[in-house]
């Protein structure tokens, strides 16, 4: 495996907003085969419970995207995109506003998208404890970052999006979704506009790691302290 290629694929598949491609058509084969490899990723207990709501036509793709705009701006309202204050310069702070920005294009342009996908699974678990919740979820979202990964090796770009989801009822309503299925993500898909994407800017890597216990980096006391008083029999 060229790792180069791999690698460069991982760390530049992101959401994508500004640069969608609005006017150009996406074919039905190409989305067609990029689901076929998504349904390769890992699926709890192999029930292959997922589904994937293609939309193109454009009356269904307006209404779908009216649900998502009204939730945004009710997002949007409650200063959930804001930005902290902060007293020195912060490249994390700049690149929030550029987020921002982006995220407030997106709702107001996702209709024009050529294709939107809606990654799902059966079964509901609202109810359910923490260990049910994350199989159920881990029976979808690597099959929608698998799509996500797909399409952009083939140009095409997506944004991970859930806002819609305060309309949950009302979409699967409108595009017939049957009650016992859940809706993991809006992805509107198109051709990527411009040159190559570029890694975002993240925290580095150690500062998010803890090895065999939490806060403990690689390189501090590696041997795990047993928590049994009792001598060694």
């Amino acid at each position: 495996m060229d790792l180069a290629i791999a690698d460069h694929l991982l760390t530049t598949t992101r959401s994508v907003r500004k640069r969608l491609d609005f006017d150009r058509p996406v074919a039905p084969e190409v989305i067609e085969r990029c689901i076929e490899i998504a349904t390769q990723a890992p699926t709890g207990s192999n029930t292959q419970g997922w589904h994937f709501l293609v939309i193109t036509d454009p009356g269904m793709r307006a209404k779908v995207s009216a649900f998502y705009r009204q939730s945004f701006e009710l997002y949007a309202a409650a200063g959930s995109g804001r930005a902290p204050e902060v007293a020195a310069p912060d490249p994390h702070v700049a690149q929030m506003g550029r987020v921002r920005d982006s995220a407030i294009y997106l709702a107001e342009h996702m209709h024009r998208a050529p294709v939107l996908i809606i990654p799902c699974i059966a079964g509901r678990v609202e109810s359910a404890g923490t260990m049910a919740q994350a199989g159920f979820y881990g029976s979808i979202l690597p099959a929608a970052w698998s799509l996500m990964l797909a399409l952009r090796a083939r140009g095409l770009g997506s944004a991970w999006t859930t806002l819609h989801l305060r309309y949950e009822r009302d979409v699967a309503a409108l595009l017939g979704i049957p009650e016992n299925v859940t809706q993991a993500a809006l992805l509107p898909v198109a051709y990527i506009k411009g040159n190559d994407l570029r890694p975002a800017l993240r925290r580095p890597a150690w500062e998010v790691t803890s090895w065999n216990s939490w806060g403990l980096q690689r390189g501090d006391d590696m041997e795990p302290k047993s928590t049994d008083p009792s001598p060694d029999v």
